[in-house]
This record gives structure tokens, sequence and C-alpha cells, in this order.
């Protein structure tokens, strides 16, 4: 492995790759000495997509991207060759494909009684503003570990903003409102478009082909190594000066227990948490097995961090509550146009323009979104692919008489041609994969501000942690952006870069935003 300094990054998710792109880009560090090391036998972390149109295709999440608050992403892809446009990066493409594609979504919520719901209105009483004006301005510190429902009454809930904000962000009652109180801030300017989604901007295909891959083919021509297959067991550490330094790494590799040692100068990054951890997918035939913490891989490395040092927070808030944290996606392969040709008719929108369409009257929160085709880079002409997630799995179905994470792909699909009102021939022959996650919104649980470590934790010298559950000022979890941003925080501190970090976008202190929100919230 050389003289020069190496970085170890344990994860190989987006923050891992991204730290790897900005430690060559910003420092020139070289990319032989950049080891990822990933349990998985594929990168990405959860930003995953997968399959092929003879067993279908799957995506455990779906992402909402803007141009108006990605920051750092997007000066991450402006250095990012695409892989389809030669010449240009991943920034240009995507942008370019959004000014052809514009979302402009004229089917936001619906339910059986009305078709189409109204959105003109967000719903709100005198009262509702009253207490989300009161939310929104009160200070993290009186916040504190509080939960939404805490400062909102039940009627609340019942407003078209919460069905259209929840769904697009996937907050529930129960969630942080240090964390609400954050989204309404940083997505100010969404709120002011929010039935339509007009500020979201999606990449071409899916995001593990448009983003990961042309990521992971940027850094292999740079010699970053991906050590894949591979489970990070423990860190050897010791502490000089007041500081815990990392001088080894364990990890199992095909039946083998291996140690990486780290010199000094030597940095190591590390993911700790996953949101997708413990994921499982079922078929059409079966459930997703309902796994638990036993049969998860990124926690470990954390808490034995956490249980020595305060200094690296408090795992315990964020994973201790499957079932507020847990929820289901599926996705469904088609062979045969007729869903997609309905959803037109029933919308006005052509796939890849309209955004979420939730199901307000569903016992489970369902929503589907139809994303312009192909959404794989393999899938074939005569194939079609949507997504879709529900947010309270426990609960009965409408149609089917048993809850959302004990239904096999068919279920799912026959509840959702019930609230669509269409027949069930028209998803023959589909191919309906789902997905239950148990801590997909582990990041929006109730939590204190000492329960998350910053990016470098004060006591570290050579250990940075990326992941949605650091401690980013200003900064909201569950967003591409928010992992980008860790990686380049710590990689710029570790490094000395001299170079701004792209800054928060705060339109909350537009007046301009303000009034167009202030004009929302009162229609």
């Amino acid at each position: 492995m050389g003289n020069e300094l190496n970085a170890y990054l344990l994860g190989g998710g987006i923050g891992s790759m991204a730290a790897a792109a900005f430690m060559i880009r910003d420092d020139g560090f070289c990319g032989e000495n950049i080891f990822i090391l990933e349990v998985k036998s594929v990168v990405g972390g959860s930003m995953d997509g997968a399959g092929n149109p003879t067993d279908g295709y799957s995506l455990r999440g779906g992402r909402m991207l803007t141009t108006d608050n990605y920051e750092c992403t997007w000066d991450l892809f402006k250095s990012i060759p695409s892989l389809n446009f030669p010449g240009k990066s991943v920034f240009d493409e995507t942008m370019e494909f959004n000014q052809q594609h514009k979302s402009n979504s004229m089917a936001r919520l619906v339910d059986r009684r009305r078709g189409k719901v109204p959105v003109s209105s967000m719903g709100f009483s005198m009262a509702n503003r009253q207490e989300l004006l009161k939310l929104t301005q009160a200070g993290e510190a009186e916040l504190g570990a509080s939960c939404i429902t805490d400062w909102l009454s039940p009627e609340f809930f019942e407003t078209e903003f919460w069905y259209m904000w929840v769904t697009t962000f996937a907050f529930q009652p129960w969630h942080s409102a240090v964390e609400f109180k954050r989204y309404l801030h940083r997505f100010m300017l969404e709120f002011t478009r929010i039935e339509t989604l007009g500020g979201v901007k999606r990449t071409i295909y899916n995001q593990y082909d448009s983003l990961i891959l042309p990521l992971k083919s940027w850094l292999a021509t740079q010699n970053v190594h991906f050590v894949l297959d591979c489970q990070v067991m423990d860190l050897e550490r010791t502490t000089a000066k007041g500081k815990l330094v990392v001088t080894g790494i364990h990890y199992q590799q095909s039946g083998e227990s291996k140690t990486i040692s780290v010199k000094d100068g030597d940095l190591v990054f590390l993911q700790n948490g996953s949101m997708t951890d413990a994921s499982s997918l079922g078929s059409m035939t079966s459930a997703p097995k309902k796994l638990t913490k036993q049969d998860c891989t990124s926690w470990n490395l954390w808490e034995k961090l956490a249980a020595e040092n305060p200094d690296f927070g408090n795992p315990a808030a964020f994973n201790s509550s499957i079932a507020e944290s847990c929820w289901e996606s599926f996705t469904v392969t088609l062979k045969n146009p007729k869903f997609f040709d309905k959803i037109l008719e029933f919308s006005g929108n052509q796939a890849g323009t309209g955004g979420l369409i939730t199901f307000k009257d569903s016992n489970w929160l369902m929503s589907i979104v139809l994303a312009y085709q192909p959404h794989f880079i393999n899938q074939p002409a005569d194939v079609q692919v949507f997504w879709g997630y529900a947010l309270l799995p426990d609960r009965v179905g409408n149609f089917v008489p048993k809850p959302m994470d004990e239904c096999n792909g068919e279920e799912i699909l026959r509840e959702l041609c019930g609230h669509l009102r269409f027949d069930l021939d028209i998803v023959e022959s589909a191919n309906c994969i789902p997905c239950r996650m148990p801590y997909i919104t582990s990041m929006f649980m109730p939590r204190l501000r000492s329960d998350r470590p910053l990016p470098i934790p004060r006591s570290s010298k050579n250990l940075a942690l990326i992941s949605q559950f650091v401690e980013i000022p200003d900064d909201v979890v569950f967003t591409v952006e928010y992992s980008v941003r860790a990686a380049q925080m710590a990689v710029y501190e570790f490094l000395s870069i001299d170079r701004p970090i792209p800054p928060i976008s705060h339109h909350d202190k537009s007046l301009h935003v303000q009034f167009e929100a202030l004009v929302k919230a009162f229609k």
C-alpha cells in the first residue's frame, strides 16, 4: 500500500464515494491510496437500482432532487463526466433532461370519492397557521427531543398540506419536531409549489444508474480500490493527547479475518448507521421477511465508539424503535403499456412529469410515481417500471384484509388497483417486488443535538463520520445532499483544503419566498 498516506472509507454509499472524489479533485490525493470497503457486492449504499426485465426491477427508494437546495451534490456532479453524453458532466445532462421534462403534477392527491383532490388550498384553519408559525420560529433548544405532535393539533394532520408534505418527504406525526422545522425552512421554496412539485428535478434514469454508476466509473479511472463483500468488524484504537486514533481495521472477507494497519497520518471515514440496513425484498408470491436489529451490519461500530465517548453521539436515539421508523416500498415491472396509458388518462400527466400520486384515503397512505421511461439503462423499450411506497405498512388495507408488511406483490397490486378503480387485468403479468425497510426514517426520530456526532468528533484525530446521523447545522437528513455535504466537510477539515464549501441556500430568508409562502398558507 506504499509509503504515501492512505484513506480508508468504511461503507460504500454516496458519502464515501463523494469523500473519495473530493479528496482527489480538491486535494490531489492519489486515487491508488483510497480504499472503499463495502459489505455488499455493489457500491452505492441506499442509492440502489437493480434487476432485469425477466426477474423484475427493484429500487428501495426514490429521491427528490432540486437545483435550488442540493449545493454540494451539484458541486460534485459538475466534475463527474456523463456516461451518456461525451464532453458533458452528470450535472449538465441532468439539467438538460429537466429542461425537456418539467414537473407539473396534476393529480398530487386523489381519493376514491372525488378522484383528484383540489390542492389549490393547503386546508389550514387560522389555528393551524398559528401553530405552524410558532413551530417554525421556535429555537432548536426549545424544541429539544419533542415530536411534531407536541406542536400541532390533531386536525393539522388532516390538511391537504400535511398529506402532500409528508408523502414528499416521508415524515410521520411522531417524528422529530426539530427535523420538521428544518425541512420547513430548508424547503420553504418548495412549500410555494408543493401541489405541483414544480421544483423537483429528476435524473435521466434511476439514481443508481444516473449518479452512482458515473461516480464509480470516474473513481475507477482514478484507481480507487473497491473492496467488496467485506464486513468491517472492529477498529483498533488508542488515545494520544486526548484524541482517539484509529490504528487498525479488522474485517472479514470470504470467511477470512483480515487486518489493515492504519499508519500515522492515514485517514479513516466511517459511514455510521444506515437507513436501509436490514431491508428485505419480497416477490409476487411472498412478503418481505421481517428483519430486525440482529440482521444489521451498520450500527455495531458506531455503538462501540459511542459507548466509549459521548462525542460520538447516541445511536440508540435512532435505532431503537422499528415500529416508528419502518415503511415499505414496491417496484413494478410491466410488459404491457395499459397501466401507463390508464394513469395518463386518469392524471393528465405523461410519465416523468407528474411526481407522486398520493391516495389520501389509503389506510396504508400509499403513493406511486411513474418516472420517464426507460428508468433503467438496460430496460427494453417494451417494458415499463414504476415505484411506490406506503408510510403505514402495519395497517390493514382497504381492499386487502391484511397489513401491507404481510402482503406479497400480487396483493399490493390488488390494493393499488382498488384505489385507482382499475380492473386487475390491467396489471396482468406485472411483477411487483415489495421492499420492507425497518430503519428507513430512523434519522427522523426525536433526538437531542448531542445524539448526533459532528462529522469529525472533537476528540477524534483521524476518524471522521459520514452519514445521515451526523450533525450539520441547518441542513436536513434523508437527502443525498446531507451525505455529500458531510463528506465534503470532513475531507476539507482533515486535509485543510482552502476552497469554500458551497453554502446552504437560505431561501427562507428571501422576502419574496416568505411572501409567496404566506400567500400559499392563506389560500
